[in-house]
């Protein structure tokens, strides 16, 4: 095996193929309609993301120079040309699907979206009523001059351009939609039939009202929509200056290079020509839509009509052994619990961190956070704990990206209620989702830890697929305690005994693990890794892997994301297989399962095998010592496997064909585990 030479994907096209996995979804006709919609929200807003990220900075890799091909391997250009490529297609495709299925299928269910040339006279007199009552205050258009540059586009609003002719004559000029008002208005219904129009339709429908003082003999409107770069180039000293200087640059992002004009493709092309001039445009950044934009506003679509047009809400089921109307410290204390959510309960740790804010023994809080809900309970028990006399120290990390401004805005307010408030580590982002409570029993500390492959946030927790372990193991409670003084002192944990912490001792401890794998497998024993995370692209740990499966290793994995290893190729991969769940949840958790010559070893980890994860970020992985865990974490790992309903293979093919098993019966993981968890209640 040459690892120079191993196969590998760009992980930008990589990720683009994980982007068609969820318009799969929108296309399924298994999926309640109006989840399907909300799937093309989520890819619409994906796209926007990877666009304002991912894109931008390979549109900077592309401005060096010929030496960018040296370090990185390939042509920054002509990914880029393969992505606009790709996405073209994915647009062709997504508009295909929202105008020719879902908006037909929609009107089977007596549910009809209308625009401007539709209305009848009662719902064109509702819809200017509207317009005048809520909208009109609100738009102020933008009338342009030849002679002057155009304005600043704000980074993902939408836009209409409008063009206004009299006697062949035109002026251009720009509306900017508003974003206090719902995307989509509900008009009456009549016999029993529900209609919707959007905001964009409204406006359309009522341009004359807007450019009345302008004589016209036409008026046109084109709706557009820009992404602009949304890195930030930050000042790493961790202190109030940084903190300011976040909230500053935060300001800059809407204002970042333009990556992406995304425009109705019905426009004139001299139309197009003004833009493109005006605003400095490259080829690759022109993507032809359709006729609506910012897709993401659809992840609120009202559904008017039958319940049975969403997916049912599942109720959080509880935790064996876990009682909300006695102590959790004093169960945790007698065992391990680990909390699966969205299917079970998330409001156990809620209930874990308010008894400590009240309990007179608890002594001392500490809590890693990386993304808070908005008006987050976790925090407020925080703050009730610190009035309550407790020591509460919370590091919070600002740079989680996109919730900067929400980092911002509650670190201050837990600093104004006498929260020992941390920021992280200079140049290392702090991504770890722990906490550890002191408690003094018998004169003594006792240490509860609760850690977890996703975010301390109530709110993503009823949608993303995670595991939190509950536990007063010493060995894991003795680790974090050494994990929370080096972050205190700013500096990074090492030299750990049983967690797997990023960034010093993870790589080290993952390669020793499957070497492990390697030798027994070269001995002639039993060999296996499953591993599950969200993205896999480290090039090293790849080659890893690949070792591995030359040397005999069966190696499972499922990744919801992007995959730069490619499964099946002969004399790299052969013994590996990767799988992609994408369903109702998004698979968030990352369990990694060893052979271990038979005595498995189980770890869940909030790290994915990026290179920013290994390398550059603070990562707890932590071992699963409790027999009925790892047997009920493997046992969940194991109908994931078994998926073949929402489960797509990962290979060279890059298809997203569905993954076929033995079974004949119809497997659904997140509907089975579901069910599992329910008959584990007693």
């Amino acid at each position: 095996m040459d690892p120079k030479h191993a196969p590998l994907i760009n992980r930008e096209i990589s990720w683009l193929y994980f982007n068609d996995r969820v318009l799969q979804e929108a296309a399924d006709s298994s999926v309640p309609l109006i989840d399907r919609i909300k799937f093309l929200a989520i890819f619409s807003s994906n796209l926007d993301e990877f666009y304002r990220v991912r894109v931008a900075t390979m549109s900077r890799l592309a401005n060096l120079n010929e030496k960018a091909k040296e370090v990185l391997g390939y042509n920054p250009k002509k990914i880029l040309n393969q992505i606009k490529n790709i996405v073209v297609r994915q647009e062709r495709k997504f508009n295909n699907l929202y105008e020719n299925i879902i908006v037909k299928q929609l009107a089977e269910e007596k549910i009809f979206i209308l625009n401007d040339k539709q209305l009848n006279v009662s719902r064109g007199e509702f819809v200017k009523r509207y317009f005048r009552e809520s909208l009109l205050a609100t738009l102020v258009p933008i009338m342009l001059d030849e002679a002057l540059p155009l304005p600043e586009l704000r980074d993902r609003a939408i836009y209409f351009f409008v063009k206004l002719t009299k006697n062949k004559k035109s002026r251009l000029a720009l509306i900017e939609f508003p974003d206090t008002l719902p995307r989509f208005v509900v008009l009456p219904e009549t016999n029993n039939l529900k209609f919707i129009i959007l905001l964009d339709d409204i406006i359309r429908y009522s341009l004359e009202d807007i450019f009345f003082i302008f004589e016209h003999d036409s008026v046109e409107a084109y709706s557009i929509q820009l992404t602009r770069d949304a890195e930030l180039d930050l000042d790493k000293e961790v202190s109030e200056k940084f903190i300011d200087a976040l909230a500053k640059s935060l300001q800059k992002r809407k204002k970042g290079k333009p990556m992406r004009l995304l425009y109705d493709s019905e426009m004139p092309l001299d139309m197009l020509k003004y833009l493109v001039n005006k605003m400095g445009l490259h080829g690759e950044s022109l993507i032809p839509g359709a006729r609506y934009h910012n897709f993401k506003n659809f992840i609120s679509f009202p559904n008017v009509g039958r319940p049975e047009l969403e997916y049912e809400r599942t109720v959080p089921l509880p935790v064996d052994g876990l009682s909300f109307g006695k102590s959790l410290m004093g169960m945790i204390a007698k065992k391990d619990y680990l909390i699966s959510t969205p299917y079970q309960s998330y409001d156990y740790v809620i209930h874990f961190l308010r008894e400590a804010a009240i309990d007179p023994k608890v002594k001392e809080i500490s809590i890693a956070v990386y993304r808070l809900a908005e008006n987050s309970r976790i925090m407020h028990a925080l703050m009730s704990a610190a009035k309550n006399g407790k020591k509460v120290t919370c590091l919070v990390e600002l740079r989680a990206r996109f919730d900067e401004q929400n980092n911002i805005a509650w670190s201050r307010r837990l600093e104004e209620e006498g929260v020992n408030v941390l920021y992280g580590i200079d140049g290392y982002k702090v991504h770890s989702k722990i906490c550890l409570v002191m408690r003094i029993e018998k004169d003594k500390p006792a240490y509860y830890g609760c850690l977890s492959t996703g975010n301390f946030n109530e709110k993503t927790a009823r949608l993303y697929a995670d595991h939190t372990l509950l536990t007063a193991n010493k060995k894991i409670t003795g680790d974090l305690v050494n994990v929370f003084k080096a972050l205190a002192k700013n500096t990074l944990p090492k030299g750990l005994k049983n967690l797997i912490v990023s960034p010093i001792d993870a790589r080290p401890a993952i390669y020793k693990l499957i070497d492990n794998e390697i030798k027994n497998a070269k001995a002639g024993k039993q060999a296996y890794m499953i591993l599950k995370m969200n993205s896999l692209a480290d090039e090293l740990l790849i080659n890893k892997l690949y070792q591995a499966s030359n040397a005999g290793v069966k190696i499972k994995m499922i990744i919801r994301g992007m995959c730069c290893l490619i499964a099946g190729v002969k004399g790299y991969s052969e013994n590996i297989e990767v799988l992609s769940i994408v369903d109702k949840y998004l698979e968030h958790a990352r369990v990694h399962v060893y052979c271990n010559g038979g005595n498995e070893l189980v770890y869940l980890t909030s790290a994915d095998f990026m290179t920013r994860n290994i390398d550059t970020r603070v990562e707890v992985g932590f071992p699963i010592y409790d027999e009925d865990l790892k047997k009920e974490i493997r046992d969940i790992i194991d109908l994931q496997l078994a998926d073949n309903t929402k489960s797509r293979e990962i290979n060279a093919n890059n298809t997203n064909k569905y993954h076929k098993t033995r079974s004949e019966l119809p497997h659904r993981a997140q509907l089975d585990i579901y069910d599992y968890l329910k008959h584990k209640v007693k």
